[in-house]
């Protein structure tokens, strides 16, 4: 599968032609980003916050003649630590195309029970929010990553000050970086998760950054 970080939460998913963007924001919502103008067949969305729900930031593809090669697991959780009373609900997608699973947590800001857990076991990539405030911290995002072990982790919801995106009430990476062994800071916005990568955590960059 291809993963393309066009900013924030916001990812591209494709496979044999066919694309699912997670997360898209709204235009102007998110500091130092671009709108996110991407075209897909399907647009999946974790929690109905502004920064997540753009749906109409994304150009729908006809697909009724393509094979969707995606099977979309989800499982509900929380956007803060009290049960969703702050933020409400958040979804958590495991994306797979029967060779690679890649999972989605959106703005989790909870700790996870056992069962899900065991559900996220054995990821290909995981697309986690490290950025705290308004989700899980850099540490509780490297806790979780320790814990699950996927062999590819994406950290994402962040704040760059030198590249300057992101809210400023959110932390930037390097809480969760500094936590995690084998972390490679690649100048592009893509990797495959079939290619074999250099270290378990990549720091993308995001492909609608404002210039």
């Amino acid at each position: 599968m291809k993963l393309t970080w066009i900013g924030h939460s916001c990812f591209k998913i494709e496979k044999n032609g066919y694309s699912i963007v997670v997360d898209p924001y709204t235009a102007g919502s998110v500091p130092g980003l671009d709108a996110v103008n991407v075209s897909a067949n399907q647009v999946l969305c974790s929690h109905e916050h502004g920064d997540h729900n753009g749906r109409a930031e994304v150009e729908l593809i006809e697909s009724n003649a393509m094979e969707n090669p995606f099977r979309i697991e989800v499982i509900e959780t929380y956007h803060d630590e009290v049960c969703g009373a702050k933020r409400g609900t958040n979804k958590i997608f495991i994306i797979s195309d029967g060779k690679q699973r890649v999972a989605h947590f959106g703005d989790l800001g909870c700790e996870l029970p056992e069962d899900q857990m065991n559900r996220l076991k054995g990821l290909d990539a995981a697309l986690i929010p490290v950025g705290g405030y308004y989700t899980i911290d850099g540490r509780q995002a490297a806790d979780l990553m320790v814990a699950l072990k996927p062999r590819i982790v994406i950290p994402m919801h962040f704040r760059d000050d030198a590249a300057g995106f992101g809210y400023d009430v959110i932390d930037t990476a390097g809480m969760f970086t500094e936590k995690m062994d084998s972390v490679m800071t690649l100048p592009v916005s893509e990797i495959d998760t079939e290619d074999e990568q250099r270290a378990k955590v990549v720091v993308l960059q995001p492909l609608r950054r404002q210039a």
